[in-house]
């Protein structure tokens, strides 16, 4: 999720941010599994993941290829890289780089995966047009996007209301597209892509579960922005992070995470064997 963007990212790499990340990699990552499964990776394939963070899904690609295959990882964040490659497997590599112009040689991976980064990039089609060039002949092009729309918790609270459109706020206000999943298809659908395949998901959180802390710890990496674009300010912002906190800890609170599209398209030929 944190590639090279045409706007301003928002997210900022706080203390705690790659803690933030590596939970919301693991809560997705049943979910993930079973994208790949569908899309068939396997034993000896190439596969690249833009806007990798200090992991993304490099670590179960890296199981699925086993040692004959190869992974890369790609991002413009030179710390993440740096926390990704102390636990990397011997199949696994990190590069710094811009997901606009990679300079990663045409036609080279099986799969070409990126997640919540065409959202926040600000120019989807531009990235699924980098991504395409980047697979090889009946490679795979895979995004997982989110729609913010679902993220909603029960009982409802107003802290939480307020720091969910303090969130959509911050990424709409510097053009990134918190809503791509609802036409993440469409987009897809007019590229070159063959054979484009969509599957929803959502994720609940209780309590007791690592994610309950996500919204309030993301609205906490987007805090310039948020004070800067005058969507809160700080000593609001102070109040509403301890009252969500306060509700989300609540044995009957719960809440459903992004909608996300998982969408996927194959190049057209032959994928070497």
């Amino acid at each position: 999720m944190t590639a090279s963007f045409e706007g301003h990212y928002p997210i900022e790499s706080r203390l705690g941010e790659i803690e933030r990340l590596h939970i919301q990699a693991a809560s997705m990552a049943p979910e993930t599994e079973n994208m790949l499964e569908l899309i068939g990776v396997g034993d000896g394939w190439a596969c690249l993941d833009i806007g990798c963070g200090p992991r993304g899904i490099t670590d179960i690609l890296s199981k699925r290829v086993g040692p004959k295959g190869r992974v890369v990882g790609l991002d413009m964040n030179a710390a993440f890289l740096e926390h990704a490659r102390a636990s990397a497997d011997n199949n696994t590599e990190f590069l710094l780089g811009d997901a606009y112009s990679s300079d990663l040689s045409p036609d080279s991976f099986d799969l070409v995966h990126m997640r919540f980064v065409a959202s926040t990039a600000g120019n989807a089609e531009r990235l699924l047009s980098e991504a395409i060039q980047l697979a090889r002949p009946g490679g795979v092009v895979a995004l997982q996007e989110p729609d913010a729309s679902s993220l909603n918790c029960y009982p409802p609270h107003p802290a939480w209301d307020k720091l969910k459109l303090a969130l959509i706020g911050a990424f709409s206000g510097v053009g990134a597209d918190l809503q791509l999943a609802s036409r993440l298809y469409w987009v897809m659908k007019q590229t070159p892509l063959d054979d484009v395949q969509v599957r929803p998901f959502i994720v609940g959180v209780r309590s007791t579960d690592q994610m309950v802390d996500y919204l309030p710890s993301t609205v906490e990496s987007l805090r310039s922005t948020v004070l800067k674009l005058g969507l809160i300010d700080e000593p609001e912002l102070a109040r509403l992070l301890a009252e969500c906190r306060t509700h989300l800890a609540k044995a009957d609170t719960a809440f459903t995470m992004y909608t996300v599209a998982q969408v996927w398209g194959t190049k057209a030929g032959e994928r070497a064997v």
